[in-house]
């Protein structure tokens, strides 16, 4: 065996490949409801982005200025989550999605924790556009991601608790992987077996969007912008939608 057939060889042995899915019930009963895509490769998430830093900085400041205005709870682009998770049994006051949970917390503080230069720019984008975004971590990736309803054996282990183990309700709304639950009531809560860090290396980030208030071409734009802030951090971005009708695969080789 040649030197490019042995390199070829081990190539095909690190590609892994993964589905993005929505339950055929869930896209018949949400065909508003849409998630975008971003596989990152090669992140480098150990190192300073300081354009990230100093335009969440000057977002903060433009908050605490009043000169720069986030959503109110009333307003379309939160009150349509609120409606979403009130439609499976979710009370959203006290399990909120995502991006309420995010723009309470920077009105409150007027300034959002820093987690990873990764998890920062996501919450940037996720402010800007008043959407909800998430970053996974694909080594904790066995299947993929499909947007379901809970089922029986379903565990989700919650970030920042890695001992605990929770059970989904009936009729709750949540990211599988397998039997694993990624994110609990459709976005409020992460897992904490594939969050990212800084030695997270390939990530899957997924943006959502409810079309009556996040317009198709907005959710795009939205990707777009995340993937173009990561780019110069990573070796390689690439843009994915689930899709209501069919599964998507994505293959990808492992970083070394």
């Amino acid at each position: 065996m040649n030197h490019e057939t042995e390199a070829a060889a081990r190539t095909t042995a690190k590609a892994r490949t993964l589905q993005l899915s929505v339950a055929p019930d869930i896209a018949a009963r949400y065909p508003d409801c849409r998630t975008a895509a971003v596989l990152v490769l090669g992140l480098k998430n150990a190192e300073p982005w300081p354009e990230t830093e100093e335009e969440l900085a000057g977002f903060e400041a433009e908050v605490r200025a009043g000169t720069r205005t986030l959503s109110e709870e009333d307003e379309p682009t939160i009150a349509a989550w609120h409606e979403l998770l009130r439609s499976f049994g979710t009370n959203p006051r006290r399990t909120r999605p995502s991006v309420d949970a995010l723009r309470r917390r920077l009105l409150k503080a007027g300034r959002l924790p820093r987690i990873s230069p990764l998890v920062d720019t996501c919450n940037l984008v996720s402010m800007k556009y008043m959407l909800p975004t998430g970053g996974y971590d694909l080594t904790g990736i066995r299947e993929g991601f499909c947007l379901r309803y809970a089922r029986p054996g379903d565990t989700h282990v919650p970030l920042g608790k890695p001992d605990e183990r929770e059970t989904p309700v009936e009729g709750e709304v949540v990211y599988g992987d397998g039997s694993h639950v990624l994110t609990r009531h459709w976005n409020h809560r992460d897992a904490d077996n594939t969050k990212v860090t800084a030695a997270t290396r390939d990530v899957m980030l997924l943006l959502e969007g409810i079309a009556s208030v996040i317009p198709p071409d907005v959710l795009a734009q939205a990707q777009r912008e995340l993937a173009d802030r990561v780019t110069p951090h990573s070796d390689s971005v690439t843009l994915y939608h689930f899709d209501p009708t069919a599964d998507t695969e994505v293959t990808w080789v492992a970083s070394g």
